[in-house]
């Protein structure tokens, strides 16, 4: 019969609390830093500020609403209307006008189902 030692080393696996994180991130993401030269300095791989750094982004990027206010004094400014950058014209009776602030994917998906 053999006899197997089996050897195990401490576990690997940190745990990183929201404030290391974050401040390995702004070390990360300082003027001149180079992430590689963090990672090593932290002992983590690139791959995980990089991750991090994703993760933050999906968490603080929902929407976002800023504060409208009325001047009261300038209600009856008219509003200039912006004018078009493209206008295609699709035989006789379509046309389609396409604005500057206009997503090039909605431009295509449109101009698709047109056809």
């Amino acid at each position: 019969m053999r006899q197997i030692t089996v050897m195990h080393e401490p576990e690997r696996r940190r745990r990183w609390i929201d404030e290391e994180r974050l401040r390995i991130l702004a070390e990360a993401a300082a003027p001149g830093a180079c992430v590689a030269d963090v990672a090593r300095r932290h002992d983590i791989s690139t791959a995980r500020i990089y991750t991090w750094r994703h993760k933050l982004r999906q968490q603080i990027a929902g929407p976002q609403f800023a504060e409208a206010v009325v001047d009261a004094d300038n209600v009856d400014v008219p509003i200039s209307e912006p004018s078009p950058a493209v206008v295609v014209e699709l035989g006789n009776k379509m046309r389609m006008t396409v604005f500057p602030c206009a997503a090039a994917a909605l431009v295509e998906a449109t101009l698709k189902a047109l056809r």
